[in-house]
């Protein structure tokens, strides 16, 4: 019997300590989804106050999401060279203080800067791209699935912050609702990560059981930066289709008549079935990969794309908003598995980043595209087929890799 004291005793893959970090992750991450969540309820208070366009009033969040990519990348080279405690702390203090400075701007740019930086920068970018990484550090058998309920930690803090955040603005105005917030985020994150202190089990290169082959110089048979690229612009081509219903579906159901609370039930219906699409996606990527989960994951959100077509009726569209939740939420936690499965684990906070940075640049690109698509066209058909060529891109992406990977596979039991 093994009497020796926990933090003595060396961290194992797939273990108890590794299941309880992983509740700690989740819960890490659905509270610094607060920062990427609050601008939309705050919106219109704050456009009311500071006397702006709605589009001016919309730039905080443009920005935030900008530095939350940016953050990403930041905040993971932090996690390989320091572990994953101190960007959370740094967030954890970061979020807290620009949620003050937020509460006390006089004006929209000093608002706009604080949520770029502060807020998404240095604050929320800890709990999402870092924490996927790590989460995948823990876990050899059960990755796919460990990554898929770290990563829903992003969606139920979607579901849980809006109307927290609307009730405390409509009781106490939204810059006291941003002081508590401050001092909520701050307390709570800082606690939960003393608790991640433990550095993750350093065999994280040995793959078990899993049969899809350990990381290597040569991703894919490409150089690392060759085959982050890939990965970056097949991110971008994903998301740029992802974005499509997601951002413009409210408006969409207004064009046809069916009015904007049809259409933010729709929305809801997405995120919803988001959260059920990155579990059971995480339990197939167990299985086949991550490659073949994420091609799975491009052909049905092509499929599901391709539905909006022909189905405008409000009952069809429900159902086909519900499968599109469906298909598409487990592609964006399938490219850190990647990432796992080919490059060293050494890197895995920096490019896991990288790659999550992208997959938000294609969101954002993404929705404004579509805007200006159905600006030049006066149709959302167009935007929809927009974002079908774009998740074609994709797909082809990810099919040629899949097939190097086994090329090369084939090759090397050839020269064995």
């Amino acid at each position: 019997m093994n009497n020796s004291p926990a933090f003595l005793t060396p961290p194992l893959h797939d273990s108890r300590e590794a299941v309880l970090r992983l509740l700690v992750t989740l819960a890490l991450m659905t509270i610094g989804a607060a920062g990427m969540y609050v601008v939309p309820v705050v919106l219109p208070a704050v456009q009311v106050e500071f006397g702006v366009a709605r589009a001016d009033a919309s730039l905080p969040y443009t920005l935030q999401m900008i530095g939350f990519g940016l953050g990403g990348i930041l905040m993971g080279r932090l996690a390989d060279r320091f572990g994953i405690t101190v960007p959370l702390l740094l967030g954890a203090v970061c979020l807290g203080l620009g949620f003050m400075m937020a509460a006390l701007s006089p004006n929209i740019w000093v608002f706009m800067a604080v949520h770029g930086i502060l807020i998404g920068m240095l604050g929320a970018s800890c709990t999402f791209a870092p924490l996927i990484a790590d989460t995948s550090l823990w876990f050899v058998r059960r990755r796919g699935i460990a990554v898929a309920v770290c990563a829903s930690g992003n969606y139920l803090g979607g579901a849980i912050w809006p109307p927290i955040v609307q009730h405390f603005v409509e009781s106490v105005g939204w810059r006291t609702t941003y002081f508590g917030m401050a001092a909520f985020c701050t307390i709570c994150m800082s606690a939960l990560a003393l608790m991640m202190r433990r550095r993750p089990p350093q065999a994280g290169d040995t793959p078990v059981a899993t049969g899809h082959g350990a990381p290597g110089s040569m991703p894919f048979g490409f150089t690392p930066g060759q085959a982050q690229g890939l990965l970056c612009v097949a991110g971008v081509a994903c998301c740029v289709a992802m974005s499509m219903p997601q951002v413009h579906i409210v408006a969409y159901c207004t064009d046809l008549g069916f009015g904007a609370a049809r259409g933010a039930e729709m929305l809801s219906i997405m995120l919803g079935f988001g959260i059920v699409s990155r579990l059971v996606s995480g339990a197939i990527c167990d299985r086949i990969g991550g490659l073949r989960t994420l091609l799975l994951g491009s052909a049905l959100q092509t499929l599901a794309l391709v539905l909006f077509l022909p189905f405008d009726q409000l009952a069809s569209l429900y159902v086909v908003s519900a499968l599109f939740g469906l298909f598409q939420g487990g592609i964006v936690p399938a490219y850190a598995i990647i990432v796992r499965e080919h490059f060293p684990t050494k890197e895995a906070g920096a490019r896991v980043g990288t790659v999550i940075m992208a997959t938000l640049v294609g969101m954002a690109i993404g929705g404004w595209m579509s805007g200006k698509v159905f600006d030049l066209t006066g149709s959302y058909h167009a935007a929809f087929i927009n974002g079908i060529a774009w998740n074609l891109l994709n797909f082809g992406i990810v099919l040629m890799l899949l097939v190097r990977v086994r090329w090369n596979r084939r090759r090397a039991f050839a020269v064995a």
